[in-house]
């Protein structure tokens, strides 16, 4: 009925806060868009009064859509499909706006660098035709049969975090060697250093800038990975079974332990914060789908960790290394990175083996002591595993890995300064 939210006003206010909520979401959007009105009309009493206007007629709306459609499990799909993906996307965006501008103020210099060279990385038509590839391989990965006896659907959640960092990876690399050495060699580099900018932060500013373009392209991806799993899990034909320990009543035919331990902790204070029943039924299906992000964020982050350190190898080697010889040890260092930990386990089981098995393995143990293990970045261990993983548990191991991923940033870092240094730009 048209007329619910006139008979039962928490309707009406329900409406008003999800309106309110989007809003909030979208500010970035707006002082973007024009910041010099933006600041003029958030000090302004009648642009307040505008936007609670706003917001009132837009809660009415909602409100008259909510008591239109009336049952909670169409308003459930409206606010996970839509209501909660299209805020999804939002809070995304909103990263993309806001971050470099934060750079911008606690590193004034090296952040207007680092801006610079995250506009001119999102520009690049690379970024968004890797961005696109990527995303449509991921929702093709859900019809490809693996033959697993029953768990597809771990293969292709393994499949879509690989493509994620994957993604990354190659644009950071092939962005960091591309912009470093072409400002470089065409001598742009000493037109900018002619100002107040050091030679470290040009650098520093040029890998966060790329840096910042692999996160946004990852948070894109793990949008589209967020729905292609959610796909997956509700049209896998193999597996018919369901949860019977789901107190959410969300149970579906693919059971993913970490995102039913989120829903638990997100899905109530979603509910929380919206009045009425039907206003409930959208925030549940909302929390449901922040539920999977933030089960799914520690596998994007995972993958993260490798591309900021590929990424950062890739800005130290541009500083000397041609564009095809860059990219070619990036390469070399990633399958190295992979396969040290496992040459190294191999050879130890074969202890009795010749010369040869000991110099692999002397090999082996050289690479695992200097390069990065990027086999630690690895999510299947988690996703393949029999037994449920406890969320939080997982999330302090991600913390883990990522500070060690920050420690061979920073030593990549360091060696490239130093080959900066000494390299003439004249």
């Amino acid at each position: 009925m048209f007329s619910t939210w006139i008979n039962d006003p928490t309707v009406l206010l329900a409406g008003v806060v999800l309106a309110a909520v989007q809003f909030v979401a979208a500010l970035p959007w707006l002082w973007a868009i024009d910041p010099k009105g933006f600041k003029a009309a958030s000090s302004s009493p009648v642009a307040f009064l505008y936007v609670l206007l706003g917001l009132l007629g837009a809660g009415v709306g909602v409100a008259t859509f909510l008591g239109y459609k009336g049952d909670a499990t169409v308003l459930a799909w409206n606010g996970r499909y839509i209501y909660g993906a299209v805020l999804h996307l939002q809070l995304i965006i909103a990263v993309f706006l806001l971050l470099p501008q934060a750079l911008i103020m606690v590193w004034p210099k090296g952040g207007v660098v680092a801006y610079a060279a995250f506009r001119e990385s999102c520009r690049q038509p690379m970024f968004w035709l890797i961005t696109g590839a990527a995303a449509i391989a991921v929702w093709i990965s859900i019809t490809i049969p693996y033959f697993t006896f029953g768990d597809d659907y771990k293969m292709m959640k393994q499949i879509g975090f690989d493509i994620v960092m994957l993604s990354a990876t190659l644009f950071g690399i092939l962005a960091a060697s591309m912009s470093i050495s072409e400002e470089i060699e065409g001598r742009t580099a000493v037109t900018l250093m002619s100002k107040p900018v050091n030679r470290r932060q040009f650098l520093l500013g040029k890998f966060l800038g790329i840096l910042m373009a692999c996160l946004v392209m990852s948070l894109l991806l793990s949008w589209t990975l967020t729905d292609a799993l959610r796909a997956m899990r509700e049209f896998d034909p193999i597996n018919n079974t369901a949860d019977p320990s789901d107190p959410l009543g969300t149970a579906e035919k693919v059971v993913d332990p970490l995102t039913f331990q989120a829903q638990r902790t997100v899905v109530p204070p979603f509910r929380a914060a919206v009045p009425s029943a039907l206003g409930k039924a959208v925030a549940t299906g909302a929390g449901l789908r922040f539920s999977d992000a933030l089960a799914h964020s520690f596998g994007v982050a995972l993958g993260f960790g490798q591309v900021m350190i590929l990424v950062a190898v890739a800005s130290a080697l541009a500083t000397r290394v041609a564009f095809v010889v860059n990219l070619v040890l990036c390469l070399v260092l990633y399958f190295l990175g992979h396969l040290a930990p496992v040459v190294v386990q191999v050879t130890q089981q074969a202890q009795g083996g010749g010369v040869g098995v000991r110099l692999i393995g002397f090999l082996g143990q050289l690479f695992d002591a200097l390069l990065p293990s990027l086999e630690s970045f690895n999510m299947g261990r988690a996703i393949i595993r029999e037994s449920p993983l406890d969320l939080w548990q997982f999330g302090v191991y991600v913390l883990t890995v990522t500070a060690y991923s920050l420690i061979y940033t920073v030593i990549a870092l360091l060696g490239g300064l130093l080959l900066f240094e000494d390299r003439d730009l004249a």
